[in-house]
């Protein structure tokens, strides 16, 4: 456990914060104009959007948002989004690029929002900084934010739940863990959280920094 600021917090939170600040400015580089090469991920976040407008539309939360892109690709597909990441940096990066959208602190599994405020979550490869153990903690935070039907879109590298720990990234000197993870794991551990998975796609590297299968899971808040 890390304290930041007179709170303690989980070391992997602050590994996380940490290393995201240091590589905002080029990692957003590196992932712009990313979602354009993918047309499959594209084609599951036309699908989540369209679930959002089929139930009233109401506020989407893009949790882990870092610099903003997919925030953006959501507002441009017609929804009220805004997004959440632990990394100061990268928030400042979000507001930077996109100054019309609204962006603030917060982490996964303390997320400041009320219940049943979201008609919508986005969790795109933010999931993946939690170790697997921890990770039923995020799933009931986000149950608790969505209202019920409300969809949640989760995005992460596929594998059996296999440690990967970063000792560079993005042209930075960087110490950042993450987790490929178990799809069938992922699903159990949704539903006692509260969803209903509704679709898993899972669709070969296409990116030339994808070094295992990329997986979807769409569910809903039942």
């Amino acid at each position: 456990m890390t304290e930041t600021d007179g709170v303690t917090e989980p070391d992997h939170v602050t590994e996380a914060r940490t290393a995201y600040d240091t590589v905002a400015d080029s990692y957003a580089e590196l992932v712009e104009g990313t979602l354009a090469e993918t047309p499959l991920d594209r084609a599951v976040l036309g699908v989540f959007a369209e679930q959002v407008l089929a139930g009233g539309g109401g506020p989407v939360g893009d949790l882990g948002c870092g610099p903003g892109r997919l925030t953006a690709h959501l507002d441009a597909l017609g929804l009220d989004a805004f997004g959440v990441d632990l990394s100061p940096g990268m928030l400042a990066v979000a507001r930077r690029r996109h100054p019309r959208l609204r962006f603030e602190v917060g982490a996964l599994a303390s997320l400041p929002l009320a219940d049943a405020s979201l008609a919508g979550a986005l969790a795109w490869y933010s999931v993946i900084h939690t170790p697997p153990e921890r990770q039923p903690a995020v799933f009931a935070e986000c149950a608790r934010v969505l209202r019920p039907g409300a969809p949640l879109l989760m995005a992460f590298q596929a594998a059996d739940d296999v440690p990967v720990h970063h000792r560079q990234g993005y042209g930075h000197d960087v110490s950042l863990r993450m987790w490929r993870m178990d799809p069938d794991r992922v699903v159990r551990e949704l539903t006692e959280a509260g969803f209903a998975v509704r679709a898993r796609v899972l669709r070969e590297p296409e990116l030339p920094h994808e070094k295992s299968r990329q997986a979807h899971l769409l569910a809903v808040r039942s």
